[in-house]
């Protein structure tokens, strides 16, 4: 029996093989976003001008924006149909030309009024 318990000793640590070397890496830590570092210059607003001044509009000649202020300086205005044969726009283009160019940009007052046809007209 004895002879039975020394061949299955040597067997049983020859299954467990030792380490010789230590793995050479870092420990894992916690996975955390990096601080983002300050400007040094903080940013100022866009200076705006007030609403009810005027700009002193430099606008080339023959382009659509003179063509158009043209044609709102007519005594009886103008109709978005007229407008949009004039410059090749679709309706929704020649509304935001209007209010974001000539009443927003230039700071003219773009009077729109509608007539017994129901057509609207516009005009400066």
């Amino acid at each position: 029996m004895i002879a039975e318990q020394t061949e299955t000793a040597p067997a049983s640590v020859a299954a467990e093989p030792k380490a010789t070397k230590k793995a050479r890496v870092a420990p894992q830590r916690a996975h955390i976003a990096k601080k983002k570092g300050k400007s040094g210059k903080k940013a100022t607003p866009a200076k705006k001008a007030p609403k009810g001044a005027k700009k002193t509009a430099k606008v080339r000649e023959g382009s659509k924006t003179d063509q158009v202020l043209e044609l709102l300086k007519r005594p009886g205005g103008v109709t978005a149909a007229e407008l949009m044969k004039v410059t090749g726009w679709q309706p929704h283009s020649v509304r935001g030309f209007l209010s974001g160019t000539i009443r927003k940009k230039m700071g003219l007052e773009v009077r729109s009024t509608k007539g017994e046809d129901g057509e609207r007209t516009y005009s400066v």
